[in-house]
């Protein structure tokens, strides 16, 4: 009870100043860092070669994050749309979004994967498409215009002809959908009614469960929207949310114990049947169809290009991955995602979410296009979204969250102290009272 109290300040309510604002305008400072896969050899990678890769960046970019069309319901619920913009930031970054870099074309041979069981006319006339567009297996752009967007008539036939067939009607880039866009409409609990289930999703776009994959298990939206949690964490505990990008809920678990600026902290990592095959970890079969452990299938939600997920460098991943393509040495410290939070809260002082993004490509009969090339999850772009509090948000916070809360239950103590004295107080005059009168009555009987 007296936790629970301490914890007030917690909950998502106008009247509570300090914490509301850090909701809905996340004060912290988020970038995300991009590392691109840059191809060292084209042209031997096309003739059946193990492709040869150096990885090109960090380019960093400023995240900023707000909630609108907020709106309170009467079951302790709150609905918002949290908008997302990003801006470059040049004296973080390597280099200029100017500079080039060479990557799969994702539009050429994604589509040719996905034409594979076509009958073999349709893959000669998608061959001649490409041709009539001079798009081939590979792009040569600069940064920005790989990761926001470049001006391409075959996008425009496409857009024209196959509307919806592209997950954006404007330039094609990998971050194009991204940038000044929302992750949809989350409706999550304020904790008002049970602070046990604050910040938990009750539902993302009107669903309650996804359409996506092929058991209900896996099919949950669970945990939060991945930026706070319920309070009292245990080393038992574990950290679930839902992430629209990744098209599925996930979840992380306890590793260490931390401490920054004063603050305890618990670190959460994610285990290895996060993204494992339905063969290695029986729960995750409704993800399938899946190839080696470490590679989430995002085709189902991603118009269903041949797109796979993983950690950076396949760290955690099937070691097999590595021998398929050269240039990636994965370790924990570098390539690790973790969140570091404040178990008695359920607050993140510091994430770091890391994320790869691969093209599964193969030569397929009848598109020249892919050539020769040997059948590979090829990684194409991996970039890291970290944050942390630091300077006067990590003060606010310790005094309001931290030391208020420690205060208040020592002052509850002292209180309940001070009652417990001053009932036995009282209950030693009253006693004091009675037995003076006898003592007296029995001198004067003497």
């Amino acid at each position: 009870m007296m936790k629970i109290t301490g914890l007030i300040f917690l909950i998502i309510d106008p009247e509570n100043e300090v914490s509301y604002t850090m909701w809905k305008d996340i004060p912290v400072p988020f970038f995300m860092s991009v590392y691109f896969f840059n191809i060292l050899n084209p042209t031997e990678f096309l003739a059946g070669e193990r492709p040869m890769v150096e990885q090109r960046g960090p380019y960093v970019y400023r995240k900023r994050l707000q909630k609108q069309n907020i709106t309170f319901h009467p079951n302790h619920t709150v609905s918002y749309l949290e908008y997302r913009s990003y801006f470059f930031e040049p004296s973080m970054s390597v280099g200029n979004e100017s500079d080039v870099v060479t990557i799969p074309n994702m539009l050429v041979l994604g589509a040719a994967v996905m034409m594979d069981n076509m009958p073999h006319a349709v893959r000669l006339l998608l061959s001649a498409t490409f041709k009539s567009f001079k798009e081939g297996p590979f792009l040569s752009k600069s940064v920005g215009e790989l990761m926001w967007g470049y001006d391409s008539k075959l996008v425009d036939f496409l857009n024209k002809w196959f509307p919806g067939m592209l997950p954006s009607t404007g330039k094609f880039g990998l971050f194009s959908e991204f940038n000044n866009s929302n992750t949809g409409m989350f409706t999550v609990h304020t904790g008002k009614d049970d602070i046990r289930l604050i910040h938990k999703v009750n539902s993302w776009n009107g669903l309650t469960k996804l359409i996506y994959w092929k058991t209900p298990q896996c099919n949950m939206i669970n945990g939060t929207a991945g930026q706070m949690w319920p309070p009292f964490m245990t080393k038992e505990s574990t950290l679930p949310f839902y992430s629209p990008d990744a098209c599925r809920s996930l979840e992380l678990v306890y590793q260490r114990e931390g401490i920054m600026k004063g603050i305890p902290l618990y670190r959460f990592v994610a285990p290895k049947t996060m993204l494992a095959n339905g063969s290695d970890y029986a729960p995750n079969e409704g993800f399938c169809p899946c190839r080696q452990s470490g590679l989430l299938n995002v085709s189902s939600c991603r118009s269903n290009a041949p797109v796979f997920i993983s950690q950076p460098h396949f760290y955690n991943a099937d070691p097999v991955l590595l021998d398929y393509v050269q240039g990636l040495q994965p370790t924990e410290d570098e390539h690790g995602l973790f969140i570091d939070i404040h178990p008695e809260t359920g607050v993140p002082l510091n994430v770091s979410i890391r994320l790869q993004l691969n093209l599964y490509m193969k030569e397929v009969s009848g598109i020249t296009e892919t050539g020769k090339i040997s059948e590979v999850v090829m990684p194409m772009i991996w970039f890291e979204e970290n944050g942390y509090m630091d300077g006067a948000i990590v003060k606010t916070f310790h005094t309001n969250l931290v030391l208020l809360p420690m205060v208040m239950v020592y002052m509850q103590y002292c209180f309940l102290v001070l009652g417990l004295a001053t009932v036995l107080g009282a209950v030693l005059l009253h006693y004091s009272g009675k037995v003076r009168p006898l003592q007296a009555s029995m001198v004067s009987a003497r």
